[in-house]
């Protein structure tokens, strides 16, 4: 990894913190001095927030706009050349019927499909974002991570995503999934000096309370993390709207004490448009208009295309054109 950067973010963190060293106790003070989340507050306004409506003008904005933060995904131990080829063709191409549609901001895949989707996607401008760290349970050598996250790197991926290891977290050792988040920051480097973004998965279902999750999020942010993500998507809970809200918060808190602007990237179980909606007015009431943008605010999905699509075709047909008017992720052609 760079030393450089395990140096800059090491000593950015002992600025912040005001230690002359960093450890697992300077850690835990910090983050356990953060306010504590109100729950009863927060899925309140979560909920308040779920009945906002808007208009049809701002409906068919909401829904472009909504379409373009998709990180369009497959990660199935059964996926394919075939399948992943297939879905780079449907995020090149979301609506045969409207070459007007948006395409999504990226093809979120495992890393040995990086060079794959990379071929496909040509010079379109949609990213390739590789799960890596032993996605989705962390479990594995931090020599295993680094080495799974430079090999997606070299293959092409534009952004990794990364777990954080939970059990670390949980059982207080603050300074481990600090020192690998660090880690894998270092191994998203390149050699021409660009480097991938990193999305820090937190795996917000296995983290028990909210006030953890506010906790994991601002040592995320203090790792360096480019974007802070809900979950993997392989359990239950994944995104929802009240952890999404404390997320959001969080990022907003730490740009206006430190001016840095970090994204945020709900996935898992977001379906519908309706839900999709709901998630962009949070992030407009919360964080703020500046995250109502694709490199600042993220959906991981693999079926919410296909709804959106569908009610974009309703808001320009005036009728639902039906399911089976969608195509399919994975054409058969491959």
């Amino acid at each position: 990894m760079s030393t450089s950067t395990q140096t800059d973010l090491t000593g950015r963190a002992r600025d912040i913190l005001g230690v002359s060293r960093l450890t697992n106790r300077a850690l835990t003070g910090w983050l356990h001095g953060l306010p504590g989340v109100d729950q009863v507050g927060c899925e309140a306004r979560a909920a308040g927030l779920r009945t906002r409506s808007i208009k049809a003008d701002s409906k068919r904005w909401a829904i472009d706009l909504a379409i373009s933060m998709i990180d369009l995904t497959t990660l199935e131990g059964a996926d394919t050349v075939g399948k992943v080829r297939g879905l780079c063709t449907r995020a090149l191409v979301p609506d045969p019927s409207d070459l007007t549609t948006p395409r999504p901001a990226a093809v979120c895949v495992y890393g040995d499909m990086v060079a794959t989707a990379k071929e496909t996607l040509g010079d379109s401008g949609i990213r390739v974002a590789a799960v890596a760290t032993a996605f989705p349970s962390g479990r594995a050598s931090l020599k295993v991570k680094l080495a799974d996250t430079r090999e997606a790197v070299a293959a092409g991926a534009d952004e990794i995503d990364m777990v954080i290891d939970r059990g670390a977290f949980l059982a207080g050792d603050y300074l481990t999934v600090f020192d690998q988040i660090v880690a894998v920051k270092g191994a998203c480097e390149r050699p021409d000096g660009t480097s991938a973004r990193l999305k820090v998965i937190m795996e917000t279902g296995e983290l028990v309370t909210y006030d953890n999750v506010r906790r994991a999020s601002w040592l995320s942010m203090l790792a360096g993390g480019d974007f802070i993500k809900t979950s993997t998507g392989k359990i239950s809970p994944a995104a929802t709207l009240p952890v999404t809200l404390i997320m959001l918060e969080a990022v907003r808190d730490w740009r206006d004490v430190y001016g840095e602007m970090i994204g945020v990237k709900p996935a898992g179980g977001i379906r519908t448009s309706k839900d999709a909606i709901s998630f962009l007015v949070s992030v407009n009431e919360v964080a703020g208009e500046d995250w109502l943008d694709n490199q600042w605010f993220r959906f991981g999905a693999s079926s919410l295309l296909n709804d959106l699509i569908l009610q974009r075709q309703r808001m320009t047909l005036g009728v639902y054109s039906g399911a089976d008017y969608i195509a399919d992720d994975a054409p058969s052609a491959y």
